[in-house]
């Protein structure tokens, strides 16, 4: 719907205020990221982008575990849960602490659990979608 225009040409009423919040809206918006900076967020996603290393992530989504315990809930082998937990720390994902002979590790991200449910709530809204478009 086209907004109605006075004499001047300038938009008024709905169309004008819509007109003026899209130009605070630019105003508002942030600069684009530098080349450094999408390399970054893209060194971050390629650390999320495999299955074992976001099982032990959301195993430590409920509680701080020591490798003992993340092997146990996840399944993987403690040469291989060290290995992504290595990646994981290296890429400030998560955080360790020892604690008398063991290392327990904890999510140090506080944003990285949003980020998961993000991501899951929209694979489960896209396969709702796929799932309601095929026959009965």
């Amino acid at each position: 719907m086209r907004g109605r225009r006075d004499r001047a040409g300038e938009l008024r009423g709905a169309s004008a205020a819509a007109g003026l919040s899209v130009a605070r809206a630019r105003k508002r918006a942030k600069p684009a990221l530098s080349r450094e900076a999408l390399e970054l967020v893209a060194r971050r996603f390629r650390a999320l982008g495999d299955g074992t290393r976001l099982a032990l992530l959301q195993a430590m989504f409920e509680q701080e575990c020591t490798v003992q315990d993340l092997c146990a809930r996840t399944g993987t082998s403690q040469a291989n849960t060290s290995k992504h937990l290595a990646l994981l720390l290296e890429r400030g994902l998560v955080a360790r602490r020892r604690d008398g002979l063991f290392t327990r590790y904890r999510i140090a991200d506080a944003g990285l659990e949003r980020l998961c449910r993000l991501v899951c709530a929209s694979l489960a809204e896209r396969h709702a979608t796929v799932r309601a478009s095929l026959p009965a």
